[in-house]
């Protein structure tokens, strides 16, 4: 088609629809690439080793919020003074900062499928309990843990305290408020080399496909450094590097059954949604299946003239009685 003579001008035309200036015009109007951009750009997607520049960044979403978002303007004050100053007088290190964590090709599995589609799924003991499925998700800025975990581990709602203010991140342009917060003891390695730190997480009422999700101040609180092509997880111990493995098997489990119970939440809601609907819309009592009423007026003939309380027939008042 490309080849041939352009249609859109009247008359004979001396050159093909690909070459027509008309049609470039339009749409570099509309920000379409033309035939050059696009072979340009084809050729960049062969050529894997040419750089197309910086990207254009237009949004970034992540779990923010929480106690951060209840600050006063005092404490906003003191925390953008401590962020912003120059040059402190003494340095602060943190603890474990001494440690060195590296990955080489010892952490590499004999084979890594799909490298960084799977999640980072790992096994600490929080409390007295080990749970199998917890999230490690450095995008996040707070440690979450959920209602019917909280159940599994026989924790009380009463152990909740208050102060608990809602974040951001779950789904854009909406905020979740949790239940409460509550401290626990999160564990992680063996009993030759172990890390046991107080953790602060903060309880949602939903139900999620993982038991806990683990962010920004996990990773802190034991300066640990995640892998997500091996899926291991490091960390400082007191008698040397801790580190915590997940399977690829594991790992696709539980992304499927995220999938999934993601989309049966949409459908669920779906569902509540268009019964609403109709309970909003108020039925016609007087016309139901299986009924039928008269286009017009009616009356009612006797059969028989001698007898008017006995049978009749149903007519249209228009007509005539005989």
């Amino acid at each position: 088609m490309l080849k041939k003579p352009c249609p859109y001008h009247q008359g004979p035309v001396k050159h093909a629809l690909e070459e027509c200036t008309m049609l470039r015009r339009y749409y570099a109007r509309l920000g379409l690439p033309n035939d050059d951009e696009a072979r340009k750009r084809g050729a960049g997607e062969r050529d894997g080793d040419k750089d197309d520049g910086f990207p254009e960044v237009h949004n970034a979403f992540m779990i923010f919020g929480g106690p951060s978002a209840c600050l006063t303007a005092r404490q906003r004050k003191r925390e953008r003074r401590e962020v912003f100053s120059v040059k402190v007088a003494t340095p602060r290190y943190l603890d474990w900062s001494r440690e060195a964590i590296t990955f080489d090709r010892d952490d590499h599995p004999d084979y890594v499928p799909n490298p960084g589609q799977y999640p980072l799924v790992v096994d600490p003991i929080v409390g007295n309990t080990r749970l199998t499925k917890v999230l490690m998700d450095g995008g996040s800025g707070l440690n979450i843990l959920y209602v019917n975990t909280l159940e599994l581990l026989e924790l009380d709602h009463s152990r909740l305290r208050g102060g608990s203010a809602p974040f951001h991140g779950v789904v854009p342009g909406k905020r979740t408020r949790p239940l409460g917060r509550i401290d626990l003891p999160v564990c992680f390695g063996t009993p030759s080399n172990y890390r046991k730190e107080v953790l602060t997480f903060e309880v949602v009422g939903f139900k999620g496909a993982y038991h806990a999700i683990l962010g920004r101040p996990c990773y802190a609180k034991f300066m640990a450094v995640p892998n997500y092509t091996y899926l291991k997880l490091k960390m400082p111990g007191p008698n040397g590097i801790i580190t915590v493995e997940s399977t690829y098997e594991h790992a696709y489990d539980c992304d499927v059954e995220c999938i999934e119970y993601a989309e049966a939440v949409v459908e669920a809601e779906t569902l509540i949604a268009d019964l609403d609907q109709l309970d909003s819309e108020v039925p016609d009592t007087k016309r139901r299946a299986g009924t039928f009423e008269p286009a017009e007026a009616i009356k009612l003939v006797p059969v028989d003239p001698a007898d008017p309380d006995g049978r009749g027939l149903k007519i249209s008042t228009t007509l005539d009685s005989k």
